[in-house]
């Protein structure tokens, strides 16, 4: 699954630079211009990596990561900073930040503190999942149900995966959204539903037992057949 990041950046070229570089290495970005925004879309969006430069307009990032905190959001936060100093470094890490960059820094730098931040959060992802007959593999991309295989889009895969990894609970569509297609998509409305009947018809081809149910009014579960 596509890692989505949160950069709370009030310099817009600065924002504009980081988030193209961490779009092109794949990452799904989100961004957020001062303090108090960045605050809500963290507690909204539930990211797996938060950007927070030092100063911002509102409250400040050191302020920021200490309310994340006491809320109990522990997401990595990586904080960037112009000050060097070493009571200013503890300042951040006693607020609850994991790492920090010094402004000014290589794009080379920040890409690795995000990529060690990212693999420590979930370093034993596993390659294969599975439910009842159903099996994915990550690195084949593969699907077999009842040892037979299922020719699945990238997006139906992507689908799968995120469902196959919480087995028996109620996924919402809202949550499908902001996993799978990302927190900003602005497509079509059915979208969902659409991806989920085209999956649900893969699925009972050759099983007419479903896995994939409906539930309604609130979202999706794989759940055992009868």
């Amino acid at each position: 699954m596509t890692d989505h990041i949160l950069l709370v950046e009030d310099d817009p070229k600065l924002a504009e630079f980081v988030r193209a570089e961490l779009s092109l290495e794949g990452y799904q970005i989100t961004v957020a211009s001062n303090g108090m925004d960045g605050l809500s879309i963290a507690r909204d969006l539930q990211p797996d990596l938060l950007i927070l430069d030092w100063m911002l307009p509102g409250i400040s990032g050191l302020d920021l990561c200490l309310r994340l905190r006491k809320t109990g959001i522990q997401v990595p936060i990586i904080m960037l900073t112009a000050r060097d100093e070493i009571l200013d470094r503890v300042a951040g890490l006693n607020a609850g930040a994991d790492d920090y960059v010094t402004k000014p820094f290589s794009m080379e730098e920040l890409l690795a503190r995000v990529k060690a931040r990212l693999r420590r959060t979930h370093p034993e992802e596993p390659d294969l999942l599975g439910f009842e007959d159903l099996t994915l593999n990550r690195l084949t991309r593969e699907v077999y149900r009842s040892q037979q295989l299922i020719e699945l889009t990238a997006k139906e895969f992507d689908l799968l995966e995120f469902l196959l990894r919480h087995p028996r609970q109620v996924i919402t569509r809202d949550q499908i959204l902001e996993k799978v297609w990302g927190y900003d998509f602005m497509g079509e409305s059915n979208i969902i539903e659409v991806y989920i009947r085209a999956l649900r018809i893969k699925l009972e081809a050759n099983n007419p037992k479903r896995l994939l149910h409906t539930v309604r009014g609130v979202g999706y579960v794989l759940r055992e057949y009868a």
